[in-house]
């Protein structure tokens, strides 16, 4: 942002400053009415126009379309939109690059209760750790997990104790339910499952209204997940908590040219995109509560795909 320049101050001029102030809140009232009636018209219309499923306003972020509201239940919702050039400049991989881009929101992938249980999962393991900021991570894949303001690899720094912590059937359902999401992605997009790889970082996510201590607590700018981690194709979020029950804030916000789009998170609900620019995002600060959900992310390039998490 460019420096403000400060008017010259000559004799005279505070005077001057503080007659400007009143004359500038006078001319002000006409323009605050006006707000508010453009407002009330904007409510009025969206209310006549019978928009079922989209938002008209949002305080924070301006005109919001809201593609997945968290009290809906939706089997199936996908848009397809034109593909960045991103992919040009990786290897391309026949019958998984996306040649069709867009994004997508189901709630009949993983049940509510399903979610619970991976929930679970979550909160005892980000339970031997936590950010001092308010984003937190758990990766069970590399074992990457915050503690403070830095990472440790739970599998080293916890050693056997992890034995009590997860089981089996912990990792026998996440392993079920990343099966589940990539066949999702795979059918809207029209490819073989067998020809996405899972990719790094997938992780669990835990968030709060704590203030940012370092730069991985601030998840909130807007990003492209191609361009931040090269190997992305496919990215997903498995939603593990629900807007305005379990915390405020924290939506999921596509930042598009005509106007945002936002998905508010549900329990169970998975939404899912190819990775590049075409499907620019951010998410909200949390206001208040706790925000879980894991992401699950693929790839067409064998060489950077990694297993399923194994108990050691």
């Amino acid at each position: 942002m460019a420096p403000q320049r400060r008017a010259p101050r000559g004799p005279g001029s505070a005077g001057r400053r503080h007659g400007g102030a009143r004359e500038s809140r006078g001319r002000q009232e006409p323009r605050r009415g006006g707000l508010k009636a453009a407002l009330l018209l904007l409510l009025l219309l969206c209310s006549a126009a019978g928009l079922l499923s989209w938002s008209c306003l949002s305080a924070e972020d301006g005109a919001l379309e809201v593609l997945a509201r968290q009290g809906e239940s939706l089997r199936e919702q996908f848009v397809e939109i034109p593909c960045s050039e991103d992919y040009d400049s990786h290897r391309r991989f026949e019958g998984c690059t996306p040649r069709k881009c867009g994004r997508g929101v189901s709630d009949a992938v993983i049940t509510r209760e399903e979610a619970e249980r991976i929930r679970r999962i979550a909160e005892r393991g980000l339970s031997l750790g936590g950010s001092d900021g308010g984003a937190s991570i758990l990766d069970l894949h590399s074992g990457a997990l915050s503690l403070g303001k830095h990472f440790v690899n739970l599998y080293r720094y916890f050693g056997d104790k992890i034995q009590d912590i997860f089981t089996e059937e912990d990792f026998a359902l996440y392993r079920d339910v990343r099966k589940r999401i990539q066949q999702r992605i795979a059918q809207a997009f029209g490819i073989s499952s067998a020809s996405m790889y899972l990719t790094k970082p997938t992780f669990f996510s835990r968030i709060n209204n704590t203030e940012a201590k370092t730069t991985h607590d601030e998840y909130w700018h807007p990003h492209v997940d191609k361009v931040t981690y090269g190997s992305f194709d496919y990215t997903s979020l498995l939603y593990l908590s629900d807007y305005t029950e379990d915390f405020g804030g924290g939506r999921f916000i596509f930042m598009d040219a005509d106007s945002n789009k936002t998905i508010e998170p549900r329990a169970g609900r998975v939404s899912f995109f190819t990775s590049g620019s075409e499907n620019l995002h951010r998410v909200e600060k949390v206001h208040w509560g706790t925000r879980f959900a894991i992401t699950i992310s693929f790839t067409c390039n064998p060489d950077h795909g990694i297993g399923d998490p194994v108990l050691v």
